[in-house]
């Protein structure tokens, strides 16, 4: 439903995208990892017809976005990361106003709308003022929005930005509504974490270029050698602390206060001298073992060296 192949973008003598290559099946949701800057928000641009890419091509429900732009735009919804809204219309009218854009008969919008309401729970909203909507409320309006023509595929840009725990959560409730009626998304976000738990895969950019990708699973510390470790003292941490920092497998050792947390580099050996040192310098630990990994120890490990 997503394809792009060598997708490149360039501002005179920046390269904002290089060679990028990504594939979305059908039904599927992927979720792009990166800073700012990395590529990501040029990526969906290019996929919405909204930027022309400088090479390479891009596919979206089958039909080419520089040739076919109009075929794209009926395909897809695409949410950016900070839109416009129209402050002097109510929740049914700002949704009114573009299912008109999208030519849905006047006899129709009256329900549709009704539905796409209560699929983001806006429903207790229809009649407030976009303007007297929270920020989390205003996204969710958005997404109803992107949703006016039934798109199949979704390319949502950091849907979740600026929003508070609780509109976070209920932004992650509605993408898995989502995933479960077969739409394709194509996702950004800094939340890694919440990436792990709503896509099938996910590509890793950085500087433009996309330096992993695959399912979730797949993408993992494990396959770079690499693990997440957790100890837990009940007494002893700034001994524990020393002992850890001193030996070579130890990377990006943190200290939480109640027990460290830290990636490991050697092998099932290693970790069981380090364990020896540990329990022979007299330090009482609780728990020594792995730690679950997620989306950020596999970004800060796959990026390493790479710069930001």
């Amino acid at each position: 439903m997503i394809l792009t192949e060598h997708l490149s973008k360039n501002y005179g003598k920046l390269q904002a995208l290089s060679n990028l290559s990504i594939k979305v099946e059908k039904g599927k949701v992927f979720g792009f990892i990166g800073p700012n800057g990395a590529g990501k928000s040029t990526t969906m641009l290019i996929l919405s017809t909204l930027l022309s890419p400088s090479d390479g091509k891009a596919y979206v429900a089958g039909y080419d976005v520089v040739k076919e732009p109009k075929s794209v735009r009926q395909s897809l919804g695409y949410m950016p990361d900070f839109f416009g809204v129209y402050d002097n219309l109510k929740a049914t009218e700002y949704l009114d106003f573009y299912a008109g854009a999208y030519n849905i008969p006047a006899a129709k919008r009256k329900s549709l709308i009704a539905d796409l309401l209560e699929l983001v729970n806006l429903s207790n909203k229809a009649d407030a003022y976009v303007d007297s909507l929270s920020r989390g409320m205003k996204q969710r309006l958005g997404l109803a929005r992107c949703l006016v023509h039934s798109p199949e595929v979704l390319i949502l840009d950091e849907p979740a930005s600026g929003l508070d725990p609780r509109a976070r959560i209920e932004m992650r409730e509605i993408l898995k509504q989502l995933r479960k009626m077969g739409k394709t998304i194509l996702i950004s976000s800094h939340i890694l974490p919440e990436l792990a738990e709503l896509c099938d895969d996910i590509g890793v950019i950085e500087k433009g270029k996309l330096i992993a990708c695959g399912p979730v699973e797949e993408v993992s510390l494990n396959t770079r050698g690499i693990s997440v470790m957790q100890l837990k003292t009940v007494a002893g941490m700034e001994q524990a602390e020393a002992i850890l920092a001193a030996s070579p497998y130890v990377k990006r050792l943190d200290n939480k206060n109640s027990h460290f947390r830290f990636h490991f580099t050697g092998t099932e050996t290693d970790k069981a001298h380090l364990l020896q040192r540990l329990v022979e310098a007299g330090i009482l630990i609780v728990y020594y073992g792995e730690s679950k990994e997620n989306l950020e120890d596999v970004f800060l490990a796959i990026t390493e060296g790479v710069g930001s």
